[in-house]
């Protein structure tokens, strides 16, 4: 029998070849970067890092002079000592707007941030090893992200959305019906899921029907940065996932994809594009004024166990964070019940 080869793994398939496309395309002495963060970093990680400093090295290509007849192969490492702070800080405005092709590409504060973070790192390699002699990305400030308030669902929302998945096809006719009635367990499935357990949409989709252990009700996902973790469900994410898999038996599934455990309507393992569109479509029906993907489930779970439990050290620990302050600074702001009470707290007039 061939050895089952899981999501996770699979993906890192995809992308180290990615990865070894993307590379063709930078510097030849890029390589050497790659090469040595590749045992402290996910492919992932190593592509996100290979787009940032490409865009980097474009930008020098299309708006530095001194560059304007160069192409990509021609860059060395030496190069990196020419560029000066001052070349950095255009840098930086650059990115927040370019152009890419035909496409118009913008950056926030996020974007400008790991870009910026992604050049640090490039930079770093080169100066510890004594192969440049001046690293000028540490005179460039990164940008300072302002947080924002966490995007959620309220309880009668919730509520409200897994209402209108189980019946908001009952008045369809058609074909509409029918593909509403052979989704519909799987789409129940799958956001009572992500709201009663706030694991992420990528390990979601990740899921074999051999994570699923019903005798201790818990699911084993593998975390942003390969490690494994059972995380536990209630009796509403049981339900909804036994009346799914009574639904799977009956699917025939694309060699290769025996293992999934919620599969799209072409019967392969959904994906998360997939998964993004669904959540979309059904918020849709319960909000307007709400933009609600996968990572909003995720905090509206993360937000009610905090206010259920006010321990933020099992959020952090649920939730996968590595680093609890990274919880803190989403989640313990967000009890906003004390804040409330400031509204009635103060009287400017006696009754």
């Amino acid at each position: 029998m061939d050895k089952k080869v899981t999501y996770h793994e699979q993906t890192d398939v995809e992308n180290t070849l990615r990865l070894r496309d993307v590379l063709k395309t930078l510097p030849p002495f890029c390589r050497d970067f790659f090469r040595a963060i590749e045992p402290r970093t996910t492919t992932k990680t190593r592509i996100s890092y290979a787009y940032d400093i490409r865009i980097f090295f474009q930008f020098l290509l299309e708006q530095n002079p001194v560059f304007k007849d160069w192409s990509m192969d021609a860059f060395t490492v030496d190069i990196l000592d020419q560029i000066t702070a001052i070349d950095l800080e255009e840098y930086e405005e650059y990115l927040k707007v370019y152009q890419a092709g035909d496409k118009t590409e913008t950056n926030g504060e996020r974007g400008l941030k790991r870009k910026m973070s992604s050049l640090r790192s490039f930079y770093a390699y080169y100066f510890k090893r004594e192969m440049i002699h001046t690293n000028p990305t540490v005179l460039v400030d990164v940008p300072k992200i302002h947080q924002k308030s966490i995007i959620r669902l309220e309880a009668d929302e919730v509520a409200l959305l897994l209402d209108y998945i189980e019946h908001g096809g009952d008045d369809l006719t058609g074909q509409k019906k029918v593909y509403y009635e052979k989704t519909k367990d799987r789409d129940l499935a799958l956001v009572t899921l992500l709201l009663g357990t706030g694991v992420r949409v990528s390990e979601c989709v990740g899921l074999d029907i051999e994570d699923v252990d019903f005798k201790n009700n818990g699911i084993k996902v593998t975390r942003k940065g390969g490690n494994e973790m059972v995380v536990y469900f209630g009796p509403e994410v049981e339900k909804a996932l036994k009346n799914y898999l009574e639904v799977r038996k009956n699917i025939v599934p694309v060699e290769g994809h025996e293992h999934a455990l919620f599969y799209s309507t072409q019967r392969k393992r959904i994906g998360v594009q997939a998964v993004e569109n669904l959540v979309k479509k059904y918020a849709r029906q319960v909000t307007t004024t709400k933009k609600i993907t996968p990572h909003k489930l995720r905090s509206t779970y993360g937000t009610a166990l905090y206010q259920e439990t006010g321990d933020i050290y099992l959020v952090a620990d649920v939730l996968g964070h590595k680093d609890v302050n990274t919880t803190k600074k989403h989640y313990a702001a967000l009890d906003d019940s004390r804040r409330r009470q400031a509204a009635t707290a103060v009287k400017l007039r006696e009754d």
